[in-house]
């Protein structure tokens, strides 16, 4: 081994350790990428057929540098593995004029110069009549948003790192991690490897590993439910966009038909409840939330059958700012974090596994990670 090809262990395959596999055994690392469950399994945040991708960004104009080089890497991995991942449908939020997600977003892209379009309820209803406005609510429009397929793009950044010289370990979970004078040590049932760095992507698992327990990254369901489409060629990525919408009674994302049958909708109004952990996660929802999430449907969306053909449910790690942990582990060496991505890292991963490679092999980057340092929490 010299210093330019350490050996680096990932512990967690979702889509920021995917991508950490991609950028590190792309830059000559030699990788071990772990998990307890197969390639872009549906126990965590990396599944449920599709993700927004927005620049148009409630979270900050900070993130839209990360965002705008996220979206690069996106197309740099549909060229190397020849699938489309990204399709750029545009977004909509969608609310009153003074809620303050919808302040949020009009904010950051007059900050920071991004193509978008405010739309009255006429105008919106002329344009997208899929959606059904309240009196006094409007739209922004972000032409630079999209949707995501979250499978695929986890398959093919780990098909892209086994490319450059990874190994993934699927159905290896890991039993123990123990720091040493040069690194780390890897217990996964019998077996054990020895690695120089180890890079933490264990997304809602984070309070399962010991290295990580000072960090408060809480586990939560999220409830997806696809209703189908009246007029399926009326609710594709050609004219549906993507949605986001605020509203006290009915809040959710909205997902245009990507399977040739149903909307996915990912209601906000009804909560996300902290579970123990993913491996708790029920894989159903009771029959008041599917009532309430019809309710919403039918009021909001009148080309939809309000009920539910399928329903899923995905575990997310959260933390109390809503913003992920990102960088050195406090109080270890060789050790990097990337967790607590709070239901809005989809979109960002390329990009944070670039940083997760910077961070392993130079020891920092050029992205300003102060925000996001898991000291932060260390007064906690």
């Amino acid at each position: 081994m010299t210093a330019s090809t350490p050996r680096v262990a990932i512990v967690g395959t979702g889509v920021i350790g995917a991508m950490a596999a991609w950028q590190l055994a792309g830059r000559g690392a030699r990788v071990l990428a772990f998990d307890a469950y197969g390639r872009g399994h549906d126990r965590g945040a990396s599944a449920g057929e599709s993700r927004i991708f927005r620049t148009v960004y409630k979270e900050g104009a900070s993130y839209v540098p990360l965002l705008l080089e996220a979206r690069e890497l996106w197309r740099t991995l549909e060229a190397e593995s020849g699938r489309a991942l990204l399709t750029l449908c545009g977004g909509l939020t969608i609310g009153a004029p003074d809620e303050p997600d919808l302040k949020a977003v009009r904010h950051c892209a007059e900050e920071a110069g991004l193509p978008h379009e405010i739309l009255d309820r006429e105008q919106t209803a002329a344009r997208f009549p899929q959606h059904r406005l309240d009196e006094g609510e409007i739209a922004l429009h972000d032409p630079g948003a999209g949707v995501l397929r979250p499978e695929p793009s986890v398959q093919s950044a780990l098909e892209a790192a086994e490319r450059h010289g990874a190994r993934i370990l699927s159905y290896r979970p890991v039993d123990d991690l123990t720091e040493t004078a040069h690194g780390w040590r890897i217990a996964s049932g019998e077996e054990t490897w020895d690695v120089d760095h180890v890079v933490l992507t264990p997304g809602p698992w984070a309070a399962r590993l010991a290295p990580l327990a000072g960090l408060p990254v809480r586990a939560k369901r999220i409830t997806a439910c696809w209703f189908a489409a009246r007029e399926v060629a009326a609710h594709q990525p050609d004219r549906l966009p993507i949605a986001i919408r605020r509203h006290p009674e009915a809040g959710f994302s909205c997902f245009p038909v990507l399977d040739g049958v149903a909307v996915k909708i990912v209601p906000h109004h009804l909560g996300w409840p902290d579970i123990e952990g993913p491996d708790d996660l029920p894989r159903g929802a009771d029959p008041a939330f599917a009532r309430a999430a019809s309710a919403a449907v039918g009021r909001l969306l009148p080309g939809l059958v309000p009920d539910p053909v399928r329903i899923g449910t995905y575990a997310e790690g959260f933390t109390p700012d809503g913003h992920p942990v990102v960088g050195p582990l406090p109080g270890a060496a060789r050790a990097t974090v990337l967790t607590g991505f709070s239901g809005h890292g989809f979109k960002l991963a390329p990009v944070f596994g670039r940083i997760a490679a910077d961070l392993v092999l130079t020891g920092g980057t050029g992205h300003d990670l102060s925000g996001l340092s898991p000291h932060r929490f260390a007064h906690r």
